[in-house]
Formats: C-alpha cells, sequence, structure tokens
C-alpha cells in the first residue's frame, strides 16, 4: 500500500449523522482510519455499533450521557490504546483517544468549547481551556513525541489565522479566537508540529470546516477552519496530501482528511 489515509470529523451526535450519510461517506472514502469526535453516545451503546472495513473501534465516552466522546475506527489493530491524558479533571468527557500504530502515534481529540461570555464579557470556560486544558495536553503529546512520532486531529476549537475564518474582526473576543486561544495553538504547533493543511496550502483562503446552523452560514461560506491534522515534524517527508471534505454533509461540521506515504515506500 503506496497510501495511508486518515480521516477525522466531528459528527455533532453518530445517531444523527448515521441517519444521514454515514455509511454512504465511509463506503466512498474507506479511510484506513476514522477519528471521530462528539459521537454523544454513553459507553452503554457502544456495542450496538458496526462498521463495515472496521474491525478495530475504540471509544472514550463521557461521563454525562449525550455528551462529547470521541472513537477510532480503524482497518488495523493498534498496538496499544491509552483513553484521556491521565490527568483525572480532563477525562471526565472521553475527549481524547490515542492509538499507537507501528510509526506513530495517532491523537484524536475534541478540545473544550470555551462556550459562551459570562457576565465579564469573557467566554466562561475560557481560563480551564487555555490555561489547563491546553498546557496539560500540549505537555502530553511532547510526552508522546519524544518515544514516537505523533498526529494530533480532531476539533480543537480554535481558528489560528484571521484566514482561517470568515469574520475575523467581530470574532475577536469570542470563543474559538480569543487571543489566547490562538497563543496556546501557536504554542503547541511551536513544541514540534505542523498544521498539515497549512503545510500545503499556506495562503489558501476561505477554507472552512465548521459553519453555524444559523442564517444559512454553510451556503453562504460564512465557516471556520478549526478542525485540523497536526503532525510531527518527523512526519513532514510522509506528507502526501491534506484536504478539506466541504462537500460532505451530515454534521455542522465536516470531515478533514490526511495522506501519508507507507514507511518506506
Amino acid at each position: 500500500m503506496s497510501h495511508h489515509k486518515l480521516i477525522s470529523w466531528n459528527v455533532n451526535g453518530l445517531r444523527a449523522v448515521l441517519k444521514k450519510n454515514f455509511y454512504e461517506f465511509i463506503e466512498q472514502h474507506q479511510p484506513d482510519v476514522l477519528c471521530l469526535q462528539e459521537t454523544k453516545i454513553s459507553s452503554d451503546l457502544v456495542d450496538q455499533f458496526h462498521f463495515d472495513h472496521y474491525p478495530h473501534s475504540y471509544w472514550n465516552c463521557a461521563e454525562k450521557k449525550g455528551y462529547s466522546g470521541t472513537a477510532i475506527l480503524s482497518k488495523q489493530a493498534a498496538l496499544s490504546v491509552h483513553y484521556g491524558i491521565g490527568i483525572e479533571k480532563h477525562d471526565q468527557e472521553g475527549r481524547v483517544i490515542t492509538a499507537e500504530f507501528e510509526h506513530y502515534y495517532l491523537v484524536t481529540v475534541y478540545t473544550p468549547n470555551s462556550q459562551n461570555h459570562d457576565e465579564n464579557k469573557r467566554p466562561r470556560r475560557l481560563d480551564y481551556r487555555t490555561r489547563e486544558w491546553d498546557i496539560d495536553f500540549r505537555n502530553y503529546v511532547i510526552e508522546r513525541n519524544a518515544h514516537k512520532p505523533v498526529i494530533i486531529c480532531g476539533d480543537l476549537n480554535v481558528a489560528h489565522q484571521e484566514i482561517d475564518l470568515a469574520n475575523p474582526a467581530t470574532n475577536r473576543k469570542n470563543a474559538g479566537f480569543t487571543d489566547e486561544e490562538r497563543a496556546t495553538f501557536s504554542d503547541l504547533l511551536a513544541a514540534g508540529f505542523t498544521d498539515s493543511f497549512r503545510f500545503f496550502y499556506p495562503e489558501a483562503q476561505q477554507q472552512y470546516t465548521w459553519w453555524s446552523y444559523r442564517a444559512a452560514a454553510r451556503k453562504r461560506n460564512i465557516g471556520w477552519r478549526i478542525d485540523y491534522f497536526c503532525c510531527s515534524h518527523a512526519l513532514l517527508p510522509r506528507l502526501q496530501s491534506a484536504a478539506i471534505l466541504d462537500q460532505v454533509l451530515g454534521s455542522d461540521h465536516c470531515p478533514v482528511q490526511l495522506e501519508l506515504s507507507s514507511e518506506g515506500s
């Protein structure tokens, strides 16, 4: 196999997307590994789900029912699987799964949203997100990266640069585009990771992965690029392509894709 295809998608409720085009999507794209965020599935239900082509599935469910949650569906068994980042206060919401494969760790993440403004006109979860979660998650992937290259994928809930959202000026203080969130994402990249989409398309504009359900935002392409594949620098020679699959409907997010050359090819 000359190519290894990975896809990540925030499905905004797995049961909802299953009623739309999920099976057709899998059949059409058939990634080697499919990472899902915001599955909204509780742990007592995961055994109900089986997908052709994917004999191996790994689930991390939030303790709160119908909330958050991640999954990894894989054609090939992982060498090891780790759930969460090993810090109790962060690991109640099913936000991280790490699957170890021969040549890399794949870390899928659903980063906490900083949420709506509080009475001080600041996103109410911003301090938790940027002063606790982002730092601890970064340390977790740095530690993994010391052993084997890492691919981070998922909904990182931040538009990094002004070209990553349609209306940067009016969103400066809003969740997902605050100076603090953009800075901690820069810190993640500075720790040895590359945003794969920008690696291939440094100047591309109007390329988004999430659109509000309000005001026909998707039809008008008033969106944000908040879903990523970020790779250890050691993997850059193997990157073949990065894509935003914005024609795929079924969620308020669209899938993102990364193709790598197989080791040695």
